[in-house]
Formats: structure tokens, C-alpha cells, sequence
């Protein structure tokens, strides 16, 4: 099979790595800026806030994520959208795109424990279902999670009994590795139909997304598998990959040029892409621990002011993650 089908299967087949409830955070398999401080969601909260005070998002206006997981991010923003402005509650919708039902259950329940009724939550399998006039989609670490082919001097690769072959031409592969100056790395499958997607599912959104990863492509390959916070590189020698299959995360680096060109592509504006870092204090999130240092003790300041150095601090998941940032209006 192709290395995309592969890398599928591992991930979502049917005892695929995500089909399974998975621990993240010092118990997990790897760290995640969701994991690391409710701050983070807040953050976005405060933006959508910023979106609604300034007209580019109605009170009514649909809050989305993308690829929620067990739904803590979303979660996250609305309770900060209860702290910071509690009448959005009413009248924004908050959605979730979750093609699996196994996490769509998990997501239902953890919001019922965490708000009961107070929020409504509504469940799409796709973009493709979701039609709405005014959003704000938001998603963290996606675009890594999208199957890749492998790529190496004009051969796409192929994976029999967990072995990689390149002996495969693939005319689509051979046209973005020219683009982005690549003869050897991965090449995303599917960027151009999810910006399709979403641009026909929503006449005016904004779209915020986190990953890691660079604007152009890294001139090798950074395909790894992480267990247990351990980082294996696909291509080492004593790698198991028959014992990793399916049991384990496996990620590389996004090339977000390609991600901007997949919306360009689809006519929806590339804003910008900062380090995540710099998109997270633009955001206010010192604003939010200021608060949090007037209205509680020192001890939970001094608490989650360390989990938040973890999302901005250089040396932690600041420079290296990005957010990047698009725009549709067609009102």
C-alpha cells in the first residue's frame, strides 16, 4: 500500500492510534498546549470576545473546533468565554467536527459533566455537513495528523510488511515537491479538500490553527513516532515499526506553505503566521494571568503562570509551534 493508506491505518484504522481513548500529558504518549494550561483555551476565548466586540463575529456566530479530541480545548474556551463575557453562552453555538464516534461520546459526556445544560453542543462527522453565515474554527496540532506520502528523488514510497520501498511514481506527490524545493520528505494528503470544505461551509469565519512545523519545507524528513515522550525517528535502524503500528503517535513536521496555499487555492486570505509564542501574548494571555493574580492567591498564580511559561517560553512549545491564520468573507 501507499505510505498515506499506511499512515492511515496506524492512526485511524479500526484499532488505529486515535480510535482508543488515549491519555496525554506526563501519562500520555506526548504533551499537547491543551495538556499543558487551561490558559490556552482561554486565550482563544478572549480573542472570540475581541472577534464579537469588533463585528467580524456575531453574538450568534458559530465557535468550531476541528479534531477536538476528548473536547478540553473547547471546553477550555467556554469556560472562559463564561468567566470573561457569560451572556455569549447563550447565543453563541458551539460545535465540534468529529468524524469518530467513540470520541464524539467521550466529548458529549465530559461537557455535560463540565456544564450540564447551560451549553449546547452540537456534533458534524465533516465541513462537508456544517452550513453556517458567521464562524470562528479554531483547531490544534491538525495538520500533522493529516496522512503523508513519503517522498525520495522522484519516488513515492510503499510499505509492504512495515517496510518502506520508494518505487512509486505519483504525479501529484512529484508536482508539491517541485513547488516547495523538496527531494526527499513528506508531502500532506488532503490540505486542498479541507480548505475546500470549509470555505464552502461558512460564508464569513475566521480560521486559527496551531502546529509545528516552518513556512518552507524542511529538506529532509521529520517523520517520527512518539511513545511514552519518547521521540523515535521513523527511519532508525532499530525501530519496530510492526510493534509501534497503530500503538503510538506518528507526526511529522507541517510545511505551512502548503496549508496556505491549500486556502489560497480555495480563495480564502492568508492572514498571517507568527510563532506561537508571539500569537499568544497578541492575544492577551498575560492580560488573562493578570487577572487571575488580582482575583486569586499568590500560590495559584504562581501555579499557572509556570504551565503558561510552558506554552510561550522559547525553549518549551513557543517559537517552535505556530499559529497560522486565515479569513473568508463572502457576506
Amino acid at each position: 500500500m501507499k505510505f498515506s493508506e499506511y499512515m492511515n491505518q496506524w492512526l485511524y484504522g479500526e484499532n488505529g492510534y486515535y480510535m482508543t481513548y488515549k491519555s496525554i500529558g506526563k501519562d500520555g504518549d506526548f504533551y499537547t498546549a491543551v495538556s499543558s494550561s487551561k490558559f490556552f483555551g482561554g486565550t482563544i476565548a478572549n480573542h472570540i470576545i475581541r472577534l464579537v466586540d469588533e463585528g467580524f463575529l456575531a453574538k450568534d456566530g458559530t465557535v468550531c473546533e476541528i479534531g477536538a479530541h476528548h473536547g478540553y480545548f473547547l471546553a477550555d474556551i467556554v469556560e472562559f468565554i463564561y468567566t470573561l463575557r457569560p451572556e455569549l453562552l447563550k447565543t453563541l453555538d458551539f460545535v465540534i467536527i468529529e468524524r469518530y464516534d467513540s470520541l464524539k461520546d467521550f466529548q458529549i459526556n465530559y461537557f455535560q459533566e463540565s456544564f450540564g445544560d447551560v451549553v449546547k453542543l452540537t456534533h458534524y462527522k465533516s465541513l462537508k455537513e456544517l452550513k453556517c453565515n458567521n464562524a470562528f474554527f479554531v483547531a490544534n496540532e491538525i495538520f500533522d495528523a493529516f496522512p503523508c506520502e513519503l517522498y525520495y528523488k522522484g519516488k513515492c514510497a510503499r510499505v509492504e510488511r512495515h517496510e518502506i520501498i520508494f518505487d512509486i511514481d505519483d504525479s501529484f506527490t512529484e508536482e508539491k515537491t517541485k513547488k516547495y524545493y523538496k527531494d526527499r520528505g513528506e508531502i500532506a494528503i488532503g490540505y486542498e479538500e479541507f480548505a475546500k470544505d470549509m470555505a464552502a461551509s461558512c460564508k464569513k469565519f475566521e480560521f486559527m490553527s496551531f502546529d509545528y512545523g516552518e513556512m518552507s519545507a524542511r529538506p529532509d524528513f521529520s517523520i517520527r513516532v512518539y511513545a511514552k515522550h519518547n521521540v523515535i525517528p521513523f527511519f532508525d535502524e532499530k525501530i519496530n515499526r510492526a510493534e509501534l503500528f497503530a500503538n503510538s503517535d506518528i507526526t511529522y513536521d507541517v510545511t505551512f506553505e502548503h496549508v496556505k496555499d491549500a486556502f489560497v487555492s480555495a480563495s480564502v486570505e492568508f492572514l498571517e503566521l507568527k510563532a506561537q509564542m508571539t500569537a499568544l501574548v497578541n492575544m492577551g494571555i498575560l492580560d488573562l494571568l493578570e487577572i487571575l493574580k488580582e482575583k486569586s492567591d499568590e500560590k495559584i498564580y504562581k501555579q499557572e503562570l509556570e504551565k503558561v511559561k510552558i506554552l510561550i517560553m522559547p525553549n518549551f512549545l513557543g517559537e517552535r509551534f505556530k499559529m497560522i491564520k486565515f479569513r473568508q468573507n463572502r457576506l
